[in-house]
């Protein structure tokens, strides 16, 4: 066995998904906790006098306390190598969860217990199950009241469409929180309020028929517990490991993040039932991490001005095969050249730490000189393959963009590009003409107050953004299509997108069925490929 198969073997890389204050950055600071990578957590945003949490850096993040980039966490943990991709849980950066998506192996369900399956929730699960992702859930917030743990998994199994296998059970809820029962081990794990801030609290663990259980928690709690434990033996499903790796089952955990309660059971048992980083398809067929030898990662993130000091970009890649080596010379496949991988950095939030080594699992950040795109592929291997595409999610909401003063033409240009790279928003111009008219798209109304307040604190410009009427958007798959002799419907609107490709807006969803129907041959697409 290899040190390069080794260090491969302890990689595990997921992200966290979850409606917002569903709880997920307390989590992530726990797990940090654990790994020691962190002394105290950063207590949860939004108060004024709170210190803000770890992984969230951007000013407009600390003014609004939600999360809206993605950070990459890295600690270690009993042996293992652990990659946190931390998503934006609001539902107006959905664009950049997605992608961070394709970047994990896993991902982690954070679910308030008081409120069940959220809308954002649903829609982020649905890039999990198209990427047959392992789905692990942690229901939260037990300290305080709570649905019915039943109902709860009814939930979970109705609005995601996946069936549940509860690993433990809690035992009530809010101020009678007791604890939770481990099916396995047939045992309880008992909670005690006393230790919020640690790192490590005491956790007791009494075997379910010991006759102390009985001075622990009432009469009544013991009669329901073994009822239900009754039920859940005769009615859920199996734990099947080869279900969950499918993505077909979804471990489920009960627990207090902020509280710190069962936090550890469920990283202990996440990292049992997980893999290490998984082979992924390129145009060569699949490429195994444990077989291929040379260097690969693609682009998932791009991200300008992490530093105020000096205007940087960073790209964020996925090692998907080999081992990196600080200044090692690869090939970018769409740029067909050699670039060096300079000032490589794994970050911690806003801290950066410059590295030496990364394996396959790894996500790493390196200096971008304005070369690569989401969805990029480099490599060291001379079959020279590319990874697939990411998808680009069709945006909701549009506006024009004004420009208040037109002697910044430059500063502006580069900067609505810039942000556009990232992938947060999307730019596009009018058909027939040129930069002059600026057209922005987006997947959440937030992400223009975004541009606003970066173009003015990043490049010092001001704009004004006029809204439009526009829907839906679709990219048109013809190669041969004139746009000049389409027939389209009055509510449409001709645009072309940066690579100078015909793009149509609509008002009405009906209209795109019409335009359809009056262009024979015609084929019209709701994805954009990178």
């Amino acid at each position: 066995m290899s040190h390069f198969t080794d260090e491969i073997k302890k990689r595990r890389t997921f992200a966290i998904i979850s409606h917002p204050d569903a709880g997920k950055t307390t989590l992530t600071e726990k797990f940090l906790l654990y790994g020691g990578a962190i002394n105290q957590a950063g207590s949860v945003k939004g108060k004024a006098t709170a210190k803000h949490a770890v992984s969230d850096w951007m000013e407009i993040e600390k003014e609004r306390g939600i999360s809206v980039t993605s950070s990459v966490l890295q600690f270690n943990y009993d042996g293992y190598c652990i990659n946190i991709l931390d998503t934006p849980g609001h539902q107006d950066f959905s664009e950049d969860t997605y992608r961070t998506l394709m970047a994990a192996d896993s991902a982690v369900m954070v679910i308030d217990a008081s409120k069940g399956v959220e809308a954002q929730t649903r829609k982020l699960f649905k890039v999990c199950v198209m990427r047959h992702i392992p789905i692990f859930t942690f229901i939260n917030k037990m300290d305080r009241e709570a649905l019915d743990t039943f109902e709860l998994l009814d939930d979970i199994e109705k609005e995601l469409g996946i069936a549940t296998c509860p690993i433990n059970w809690p035992i009530g809820c809010g101020k009678e929180f007791r604890g939770v029962f481990d099916r396995e081990h047939r045992e309880i794990e008992f909670f005690s309020e006393t230790h919020k801030g640690t790192a490590m609290g005491e956790v007791r663990k009494i075997a379910l028929d010991d006759p102390e259980v009985g001075t622990l928690i009432s009469a009544e709690q013991k009669a329901q517990l073994n009822d239900e434990i009754e039920l859940l033996d005769g009615a859920s499903a199996e734990f099947d490991l080869a279900l969950v790796s499918k993505g077909e089952l979804s471990p489920v955990f009960f627990g207090s993040a902020l509280t710190n309660f069962g936090v550890e059971t469920f990283l202990q048992h996440f990292l049992q039932m997980t893999s290490s980083p998984l082979p992924r398809m390129s145009n060569l067929g699949s490429i195994d991490p444990m077989k291929e030898k040379d260097f690969s990662a693609f682009v998932f993130k791009i991200q300008a001005n992490m530093n105020k000091a000096h205007r940087d970009r960073i790209a964020f890649m996925r090692i998907c095969s080999g081992e990196f080596e600080a200044g090692m010379d690869v090939f970018h496949i769409q740029g067909g050249k050699k670039v060096r991988l300079s000032q490589p950095q794994q970050m911690m939030a806003s801290e950066r730490k410059m590295i030496e080594k990364a394996y396959a699992g790894d996500v790493i950040g390196i200096f971008d000189p304005g070369i690569f795109s989401i969805g990029d592929t480099l490599t060291t291997s001379p079959d020279k393959f590319a990874y697939e595409g990411i998808p680009t999610f069709a945006p909701e909401h549009f506006a024009r963009v004004r420009q208040m003063d037109t002697m910044k033409r430059k500063q502006f240009v580069k900067g609505i590009n810039q942000i556009a790279q990232e992938g947060a928003i999307q730019i596009f111009q009018e058909y027939n003409t040129g930069m002059e008219e600026i057209i922005v798209g987006v997947v959440g109304v937030l992400q223009f107050d975004v541009l606003k307040y970066r173009l003015e604190n990043e490049y010092n410009v001001e704009i004004k953004l006029e809204s439009l009427p526009y829907e839906h958007i679709r990219w048109i798959e013809n190669e041969d299509i004139d746009l000049d002799k389409l027939v389209g419907t009055s509510d449409m609107k001709k645009i072309k997108d940066l690579k100078e490709r015909p793009l149509l807006l609509f008002v009405n969803s009906w209209s795109v069925r019409m335009t359809e129907e009056r262009n024979e041959g015609l084929i019209l697409s709701e994805f954009g490929r990178s």
